[in-house]
């Protein structure tokens, strides 16, 4: 009977050998996770299914980094959430949901939250957005738009609680001053 290997032993294996069987045991532990957090974000299955298989491929590609400090649910999961948003900012992939709300609706009058989006995205809070720094940005995307715990952000940007806290807190008033 064989061990059960550490996450980090997995992606050591993965990294140096390109051992198939580590990332076969990697992809059952950590996949189906994902793929639960990836449909809180996004309705499409066939869009999920696909930002879970580049997520991976990128881990057996090399392409995405691991540091030994770092949870790999959360590396996993900044990884798939950054693959998540580049496949949404296609405009096929927004047109697919708009005909989508608009099938659901039975109408084609512009809906609350559209016209909230199209304010964040072309109105004064997409400038004072623009204007907040990377960091404050991230933890803002993080915890307002994925809707993320500050424990669970703090895993994702690979960060301290508190320092979520404090620049969700920064951010908040660089936006109301920005906006005032």
């Amino acid at each position: 009977m064989s061990e059960t290997r550490s996450d980090g032993e997995l992606l050591r294996a993965i990294a140096a050998d390109a051992d198939r069987r580590a990332f076969e045991e990697l992809y059952r532990r950590y996949a189906p996770w994902l793929r639960a957090r990836l449909r809180g974000r996004c309705a499409d299955p066939g869009v999920v299914d696909d930002v879970v298989q580049e997520t991976f491929l990128a881990v057996w590609r090399g392409k995405a980094r691991y540091r030994e400090d770092v949870d790999v649910a959360g590396w996993l999961w900044r990884i798939g959430s950054r693959r998540l948003v580049d496949a949404l900012r296609g405009d096929g992939a927004r047109g697919r949901v708009r005909q989508a709300l608009a099938r659901l609706r039975h109408r084609d009058e512009v809906s609350a939250e559209e016209r909230v989006l199209a304010g964040v995205e072309h109105g004064d809070l997409a400038g004072a957005l623009v204007r907040l720094s990377p960091e404050l940005r991230a933890v803002l995307q993080a915890t307002v738009v994925d809707g993320l715990t500050t424990r669970e952000a703090a895993v994702l940007l690979g960060i301290p609680p508190g320092t979520v806290k404090t620049r969700a807190m920064r951010a908040r008033k660089q936006l109301r001053e920005a906006l005032a």
